[in-house]
């Protein structure tokens, strides 16, 4: 029984790039248009800003929900389906506001593209 060679499959763009950093050829950047190169920047910074707002409400549940909880105690006593809803409020509340975070961010990403396409 032979052995079968492996084979990598990638597309034409991907073995350039990786031909050019074999050899040491430095690829270029795509050039843009001035007035492309400023709507890009423009809507780079506005997805920036989204994109760390969303990061810092995620910093305030992180850090805000164990503060939270050590505020009031008394949400050990209190069960919800058998459960102590501080340990709900642990297990399942920051992966419902990460799930709605990332609409909230991409809907944005999405608008901003939308507005900053237009002439």
């Amino acid at each position: 029984m032979t052995k079968q060679r492996r084979v990598a499959v990638a597309s034409p763009q991907t073995r350039l790039a990786m031909a050019r950093r074999r050899s040491g050829v430095r690829a270029d950047r795509p050039h843009l248009a001035p007035a492309d190169l400023e709507r890009a920047r423009v809507v780079h910074r506005a997805q920036l800003r989204s994109a760390l707002l969303a990061v810092g409400w995620l910093a305030v549940l992180i850090i805000g929900l164990p503060l939270l909880l050590a505020a009031f105690p008394a949400l050990d006593d209190v069960p919800v389906l058998g459960v102590p809803l501080s340990w709900l409020a642990v297990a399942v509340l920051p992966y419902a506001v990460l799930v709605a975070l990332a609409g909230w961010a991409l809907r944005r990403a999405e608008r901003t593209e939308r507005t900053e396409r237009r002439p």
